[in-house]
């Protein structure tokens, strides 16, 4: 595989069984590039969000094959995909998933802290280098529960930084958003993408984030219908 893909995928396929047979993912194949800005877009019920959990490593019921970082990850061992997602994949949802009485900083270190990579010092040193690229620092000891909502969804983005993935997948992130906070989530992720090399793969239904991101990727009935080009 070329250096410079992060993640691809070969013939996807995969069926629900209630309350019928059909098949929600059909021969899906695309490659993602290192720091590309990708957005997957479609009507509900059309696949994207499972697409997502299935390259997330969460889903493991499909057919095809997937390949993070030069390393396949179809077929592996539960605990092994436990640490490929913990390593290499940054989560960022609808919902911000903070502990309310944990100060952010706290809650930005857990996921370096269960991977053991670095001393306790060296993860909080990291925590507040991520929440001074999201312009949070002064707000680190604070509980998660006194931040904003957008303030909140800041810090999930900088718990998902924590570990410096090869990938930030993220599930709807601005779909709990105003239009203005909504705007910051994707000035960031454009901002990690050209400044940071970071890929991002991100599920939405906002139009307006998907038309500025580098790339979209049209499904509809389990199928890509509409590749758009990197601008």
């Amino acid at each position: 595989m070329n250096r410079d893909i992060i993640l691809q995928t070969n013939k996807l396929g995969k069926y629900f069984y209630d309350p019928i047979k059909f098949k929600v993912l059909d021969d899906v194949s695309f490659e993602v590039s290192k720091g590309e800005f990708l957005t997957i877009v479609g009507k509900s019920g059309c696949g994207k969000s499972t697409l997502l959990y299935c390259l997330s490593t969460m889903d493991t019921n499909y057919d095809g094959e997937i390949t993070i970082a030069n390393q396949i990850v179809t077929g592996q061992k539960i605990d092994n995909l436990a640490v490929i997602r913990n390593e290499k994949i940054g989560f960022v949802f609808q919902f911000h998933y903070l502990l309310p009485e944990f100060s952010c900083l706290k809650n930005i270190m857990i996921p370096a802290l269960k991977l053991g990579k670095y001393s306790y010092d060296e993860i909080e040193e990291r925590a507040y280098q991520k929440l001074e690229i999201l312009g949070l620092k002064e707000q680190a000891l604070k509980p998660a529960s006194k931040l904003s909502g957008g303030q909140q969804q800041r810090v999930s983005i900088a718990r998902a930084l924590i570990n410096d993935p090869a990938i930030i997948m993220g599930d709807e992130p601005t779909g709990n958003l105003d239009s203005k906070n909504s705007e910051t989530v994707f000035e960031i992720f454009k901002q990690l993408s050209q400044d940071f090399g970071q890929t991002i793969i991100a599920v939405t239904h906002d139009t307006d984030f998907a038309k500025a991101s580098d790339r979209t990727i049209e499904m509809a009935d389990g199928k890509i219908v509409n590749h758009n080009k990197i601008i």
